[in-house]
């Protein structure tokens, strides 16, 4: 008798997975997942750091506190024993694996040196602030309509409201 523990094919096909980890623990355990012969990927991207006295580039993780590993959830415990490593990303408690193209798109963006920064998933619906430009403090409702990106304003009291179009990268 063969148990899958309920992850059927996931066991035994290597699929990549977000592992999350401690804060400020990524290359930590990127170099150890490494040591252990284990196919990680750490997307790293080049940030300023401005000291007093300098600035200094670096390379920073573009995710905060994730590192991707390629691993059939057959072979996670090593990836979990490893300082530093929290969990794999799950819904509903199963980990969730992340196509190929979409770790192939990173790397492609990442190799091209384009400017690159970290904006939140926003999903139409979702409730927005304008933190940059004439609009800077209005909230908002997230929407897309034509392949344009705005923001609702809703002024309660008259029952109205106003779309904007706007910037994805100015909201948060």
């Amino acid at each position: 008798m063969h148990l899958t523990n309920g992850y059927g094919e996931l066991n035994f096909s290597p699929r990549w997975y977000a592992l999350q980890t401690k804060s400020r623990h990524e290359k930590k355990v990127a170099l150890q997942l490494k040591e252990k012969g284990i196919a990680s990927y750490l997307p790293l991207n080049t940030v300023y750091h401005r000291w007093s006295d300098r600035y200094q580039a670096l390379q920073a993780p573009l995710f905060s506190c994730y590192v991707f590993v390629y691993i059939a959830l057959r072979d996670r415990l090593p990836v979990l024993q490893t300082a530093g490593a929290a969990n794999l990303v799950s819904f509903n408690g199963v980990p969730a694996w992340i196509p190929d193209e979409q770790i192939n798109a990173i790397k492609q963006v990442l190799e091209s040196q384009a400017s690159t920064e970290i904006a939140d998933f926003l999903t139409p619906g979702k409730k927005v602030r304008i933190v940059r430009g004439p609009l800077k403090g209005l909230e908002g409702t997230f929407i897309i309509q034509k392949n344009n990106y705005r923001v609702v304003i809703a002024i309660k009291a008259i029952q109205q409201a106003l779309a904007v179009e706007i910037d994805p990268r100015d909201l948060e």
